[in-house]
């Protein structure tokens, strides 16, 4: 985690990396570049660094725009943002979970960006409505399963995981994390709250054990044989996968002849006092096209939001999917009334 003093926009400028630009925009950074106009933009990362640093690095390499950054929780990011207002030396907010990037643009920390890259790059399910952010990866939020203990044709649905056939099976991540805020929020868009309630309580009555603090602990629990299935971000098990090609656990794709697989977006958004906002744009714009969308993607084993870009192999290697065509935001939307849900429920 990279954090700065209060005081840092001098030191900002001594930070600066690198970045990733579209060539249809390197000649015209370029000549700005010659013109004097400014060559350096600053950057808010909730991702980590080693997600960010090599898009930064190619886009100063390919313009000649330097990019700074600050890398830290979202949460702790939009909070510096609020509080620094106009005076933010802040030019784009990178972040995880629509639920996030709801959250950033309801604060009115972000603002509108008209742009025909962005539209023509990233469908509009994956795109804040009034144009404030945009999602640059796709993961799956979805069920994962020993196979040693469990066959894929006992599994369905994220409903099914409520029934009695789960009884005692079931391992959670707590619902703290926003990665499950957003999915119970869909589930109440899908369904209604008292059916979602239902649900939830189901998943809670099933628990074997109590919830686990991330993803990658739940899945070492079903290794261990603590629990035989759970529901987890894709690229949690990719990076197990990555490690151990014969960990005995896969992916299943529920819900495929009803509302599709659970996904979400990482994405980014021009904030509302940039100082650079048309180069905040042109870094926004490079990193929806090409090289940019395969290895933000493929940095973190997400899928790119670019339909036309190619996915990582070992990504494509779990099969292909039905997602869920909810527009991303409604994970912001209704988030508060998931939290509430999920502590009525139980689930902690």
């Amino acid at each position: 985690m990279n954090i700065l003093s209060p005081v840092f926009t001098l030191a900002l400028s001594a930070m600066a990396l690198g970045g990733i630009a579209g060539c249809s925009d390197q000649d015209s950074a370029k000549s700005e570049a010659e013109a004097g106009q400014p060559t350096e933009i600053v950057v808010y990362s909730s991702r980590n660094e080693h997600l960010v640093k090599p898009l930064f690095d190619r886009f100063t390499d390919e313009t000649g725009i330097k990019i700074s950054y600050i890398t830290d929780g979202e949460g702790p990011l939009m909070a510096r943002l609020q509080a620094e207002a106009e005076r933010t030396p802040a030019d784009l907010l990178i972040t995880v979970d629509a639920g996030n990037l709801w959250q950033a643009a309801n604060m009115g920390l972000l603002q509108s960006t008209e742009s025909e890259v962005l539209e023509q790059n990233i469908p509009a399910k994956y795109q804040d409505s009034e144009n404030r952010w945009f999602g640059l990866s796709i993961r799956a939020r979805t069920i994962v399963y020993s196979t040693e203990r469990v066959k894929p044709e006992e599994l369905s649905t994220y409903e099914n995981l409520a029934t009695a056939a789960w009884d005692g099976r079931l391992c959670l991540r707590t619902s703290k994390k926003v990665y499950n805020q957003s999915l119970v929020a869909t589930l109440i868009e899908r369904h209604g709250e008292q059916r979602t309630e239902e649900i939830v309580k189901g998943w809670v009555d099933n628990l074997v054990t109590d919830v686990f603090p991330n993803d990658t602990s739940l899945m070492e629990a079903i290794v261990a044989g603590q629990c035989d299935v759970g529901i987890v971000n894709t690229y949690y098990f990719g990076r197990m996968q990555a490690e151990d090609p014969a960990i005995p656990m896969a992916l299943f794709w529920p819900n495929q002849l009803t509302s599709g697989v659970h996904v979400n977006v990482s994405g980014a958004g021009v904030t509302r006092h940039a100082k650079h906002p048309a180069q905040a744009r042109q870094l926004l714009e490079w990193l929806a096209q090409g090289e940019a969308q395969a290895m933000f993607g493929g940095l973190n084993m997400e899928y790119p939001v670019n339909p036309a870009v190619p996915v990582d192999d070992l990504v494509k290697s779990w099969g292909e999917f039905k997602a869920d065509d909810l527009n991303v935001e409604v994970a912001g939307r209704r988030q508060a009334e998931a939290i509430k849900l999920m502590d009525r429920a139980g689930y902690r």
